[in-house]
């Protein structure tokens, strides 16, 4: 069995920009000469967010070059990292990208792509696990070293990687944005009462509730009342801007509506229907004119 190496200096170097100081000749590439990378980490490429950056391509050109490695074909080269990048020059009709070359042998591949996309939190919350747990099993790190070579804690290395362990509808649902992060950890606490896991995600989607919601019905003991009652933790303050949107959608659909923001912006708007016809008031507020699309089929 091969020996799994360290890291070593060259993800210290990644991290504090030595690498690229040293090589910062900025290279055009035809679009066609470059190639994606196989061990990407990022797992999904969302239309809406490749379209974003395709506009702002169109209208500014690439600001940050594409990293690149050689390949065997001396006229092609394969992408480390800015995969999006390229795909959004692409869609804007550019013929070339700024490129910066990287030497990398395969190994290295690997670590630059999941360190680039890490540090700059690029990735859902299961693509980081998943390239957590690659870093540490392709170079044999504990918990204590993967948390000093990307500048977490050792806890948030732990938790992070312990989303993995939680069944396949929940991490399907967090992968879709039906639940955040933050419900996800919640759950984490449950994974040895599966039955009980299960109760209480299909309660998040239900009843669209919180992470705050959510924890508190974790801690609780199901189906007993508790004999000295808790006295209720007041709420955490909220964002007064989330508030009024929060307020001005419920007003104006009638329902009840939650907002799930990101800790770095953007979020998920979950917006309550009870049954079709109510489903049918809320599009004709939102779309009006619009036909009903939703009916089940044979109705």
């Amino acid at each position: 069995m091969r020996k799994k190496k360290g890291l070593g200096r060259g993800l210290s170097e990644l991290i504090s920009g030595e690498a690229l100081a040293r090589s910062r000749a900025v290279l055009e590439v035809n679009t066609d000469n470059i190639e994606p990378n196989p061990y990407q980490p990022r797992q999904s490429l969302s239309d809406e967010s490749l379209e974003e950056l395709t506009l702002s391509i169109q209208a500014h050109g690439i600001v940050q070059p594409v990293i690149v490695r050689r390949t065997e074909d001396e006229d092609v080269y394969q992408i480390i990292a800015g995969e999006r990048r390229w795909r959004a020059a692409r869609n804007a009709g550019l013929e070339t990208v700024p490129c910066i070359v990287q030497e990398a042998d395969d190994e290295k591949a690997v670590e630059l792509a999941l360190v680039e996309n890490l540090q700059r939190d690029d990735l859902a919350p299961l693509e980081t696990a998943e390239a957590l747990r690659h870093l540490a099993q392709e170079f044999g790190l504990t918990q204590e070293q993967l948390a000093l070579q990307v500048g977490r804690s050792r806890s948030s290395i732990a938790n992070t990687l312990r989303l993995l362990d939680l069944p396949e509808a929940v991490k399907q649902a967090l992968a879709e944005g039906r639940i955040s992060e933050g419900h996800a950890r919640a759950l984490l606490a449950l994974t040895d009462q599966p039955e009980r896991l299960e109760e209480v995600f299909q309660r998040i989607e239900r009843d669209a509730l919180s992470v705050r919601e959510t924890e508190e019905l974790v801690r609780a003991e199901p189906d007993k009342p508790s004999e000295h009652p808790e006295k209720p933790t007041p709420p955490e303050p909220s964002d007064p801007h989330l508030e009024d949107a929060k307020r001005r959608l419920r007003d104006r659909l009638g329902t009840k509506v939650v907002l799930l923001p990101r800790p770095r912006g953007g979020g998920t708007i979950h917006i309550v229907y009870h049954d079709d016809e109510d489903l049918g008031r809320i599009l004709d507020i939102i779309s009006p004119g619009e036909p009903a699309s939703y009916h089940r089929l044979g109705e």
